[in-house]
């Protein structure tokens, strides 16, 4: 039984399927579960429901018994030990089986958005230099970048593609799906070089920070797909409506550019929006551009899909994090400034007198306790604040909630993390969800948090930590690696040379601006870095990782490049400092380190 359920919530998770809708007896245990019911499905099983509860409710709580049983069971789990880099070379191996050689993603329909599955395989290919893991990333990613899956109007994809060409999408707009791929593309960018990365990571933040934003800051949740009672009808356009709108010269381009035609390619004769080969962002003639914001004026004016405008922590967490980066990676101090205004909507409206974070704001109410996501998700976002700003603050709150993290979820038997704080009575169980899905677990990201901090604070704790959400991930990780991508990315780090930069400045900090460049520009995703004078390293409360590192007698910017506290010889020269910065161990299949966190480090030197 524990099997067949692992292996179906790894089938459910590929599919990038939760149950949205669950039936629950008095006493909270389950007995009827979906993903997603079309509304005449759902009246019918409503109605279904009631017959069944008042007709045969002796069988129907001996089912919702049964289910219990099974949930039950499923919380305990054989855990799978010292995890190596055999399980990145699986997941390598899965998605060369599975992947899609024309439009990307996995084969056959329908598709879902592989953000963090990209990022991982960025990575394996980043230390196997195996061109099939780049190709993979790259076909993907322009593929849903040129598809109806994106909205290239207004910016920002849609929840996934009903078909295998990425053409017809569910038309809803998920948050977390904006934070996630503007990531991956962010971090392709990086890769790659491409222009055309960065503009569509750059289209959809502008998306999410146009639609999406409450006025105090956070970010709302969702877009509906449906408006004036039709799928996708904000979205598509018959020639027509097109023509209505463009000028003669205006139509001409925008149609050799965009997929319109006479009978469309949607229901009604309506058309999707998507990009036709060889066109391209980088490089779009001017009259395209004009047309494109003539179209999006005038959609503007149709109704607009429901807007789901409760602020929820977890995926707040998500798109600070995301904002963050890209802020720092695509040197848009923009997005820097949204994602602080939203860390301050947060902290200061979704946390009670103690510090403790409430998971749902929404009209001014905040409810239900905190769970492991949010947290975790926040520890992330402010972690990546710091690494924007240099701000020490987020540093501190961020320790705070990682702290408190671990008060309320972390099971001192297992070494494990709790999904809830155990406070719900009517919770079957306590469960461990390690399965990271179109949302990430909390374990997977609390263990790629704890390698981070302990890089900036140089305390083991946070070693071990990581190591033990390692050793107690689920021994199905190593059958299906793909459905713990951010487990995996949390691995990497673990595996690799994870450096840790430190760079000190003269006073007034200036001259830094080459280094970050280095840092902003190369591919290097197991950096963590922090900044600071001479007089800040000095301070008895400066942070660790800046704690005692000198200014070279030159004065110039000093940088010093650790790992895991061993430090190189501090260098002033940035063609140094790259090549530092771009070191990284190769992947290997039993890989030496593979038990170096559970062993943990000795003390803190400084090496040739």
């Amino acid at each position: 039984v524990d099997a067949l359920y692992m292996d179906a919530v790894h089938a459910m998770g590929r599919r990038g399927g939760w149950p949205m809708s669950v039936w629950l007896t008095p006493d909270g245990r389950p007995f009827v579960a979906g993903t997603y019911f079309p509304k005449p499905q759902f009246l019918g099983l409503l109605a279904a429901i009631r017959e069944g509860w008042q007709n045969h409710r002796t069988s129907l709580l001996a089912h919702a018994g049964e289910v219990a049983r099974i949930l039950e069971r499923g919380a305990r789990r054989e855990a799978a030990g010292d995890l190596d880099g055999a399980v990145l070379e699986r997941f390598l191996e899965t998605w060369k089986r599975e992947a899609d050689p024309v439009a990307g993603g996995r084969r056959g329909a329908p598709k879902f958005p592989p953000a963090y599955d990209m990022r991982v395989l960025l990575r394996v290919w980043r230390r196997t230099g195996d061109p099939q893991a780049l190709e993979i990333v790259r076909t993907t990613l322009d593929g849903m970048a040129a598809s109806g899956l994106y909205d290239h109007l207004g910016g920002g994809f849609h929840r996934y593609s009903t078909d295998a060409r990425w053409l017809v999408p569910h038309f809803e707009k998920m948050l977390y799906d904006q934070a996630s791929l503007a990531l991956a593309y962010v971090e392709a960018w990086q890769a790659t070089a491409e222009p055309e990365y960065a503009l569509v990571a750059r289209e959809t933040l502008d998306y999410v920070l146009r639609d999406m934003t409450d006025p105090q800051g956070g970010f709302h949740s969702a877009e509906d797909a449906d408006s004036e009672g039709e799928e996708g009808r904000f979205y598509v356009w018959t020639r027509d409506e097109i023509a209505a709108v463009l000028p003669a010269d205006e139509l001409a381009a925008f149609e050799k550019a965009f997929t319109v035609g006479l009978t469309g390619n949607f229901e009604h004769g309506r058309n999707i929006l998507a990009q036709r080969p060889g066109h391209r962002r980088t490089g779009r003639p001017p009259v395209v551009t004009r047309a494109m914001g003539r179209l999006l004026a005038a959609r503007s004016r149709r109704p607009r899909p429901h807007l789901d405008d409760k602020v929820l922590a977890d995926w707040n967490g998500l798109m600070i994090g995301a904002l963050a980066r890209a802020g720092r990676v695509l040197d848009e101090p923009r997005y820097v400034d949204a994602a602080r205004r939203a860390a301050s909507f947060v902290l200061e409206q979704m946390r009670d007198e103690q510090g403790r974070l409430f998971h749902r704001w929404r009209a001014g109410r905040r409810g239900i306790p905190g769970m492991l996501d949010d947290y975790a998700f926040m520890t992330d976002a402010l972690i990546e604040l710091h690494q924007a700003t240099g701000e020490r603050r987020y540093l501190d709150v961020a320790r705070d909630l990682d702290a408190r993290a671990m008060t309320l979820f972390h099971d001192e038997a297992s070494g494990d993390l709790f999904a809830t704080d155990g406070g719900d009575g009517l919770l079957l169980a306590r469960r461990v969800e390690p399965f990271d899905n179109v949302v990430p677990s909390g374990r997977s990201m609390a263990a790629l948090n704890a390698l981070r901090l302990f890089g900036l604070f140089l305390d083991r704790k946070y070693e071990q930590r990581a190591a033990a959400l390692f050793r107690t991930t689920p021994a199905i990780v190593r059958r299906h690696p793909t459905a713990f991508a951010q487990m995996m990315i949390a691995l990497d780090w673990a595996l690799d040379r994870a450096h840790e930069v430190a760079l000190v400045t003269p006073p007034g900090g200036d001259g830094r601006r080459p280094f970050e460049e280095v840092l902003r520009t190369t591919f290097s995703p197991n950096v963590v870095q922090t900044w600071g004078t001479a007089g800040d390293a000095a301070r008895q409360d400066a942070l660790p990782l800046l704690a005692g590192r000198k200014l070279d007698p030159s004065g110039k910017v000093t940088a010093w490049v650790c790992e895991r506290g061993l430090c190189h010889r501090p260098t002033t020269d940035v063609e140094r400092f790259a090549a530092l910065v771009r070191d990284h161990a190769p992947l290997r299949p039993a890989d030496e380190d593979a038990g170096a966190l559970r062993r943990g480090m000795e003390g803190n030197a400084t090496r040739e």
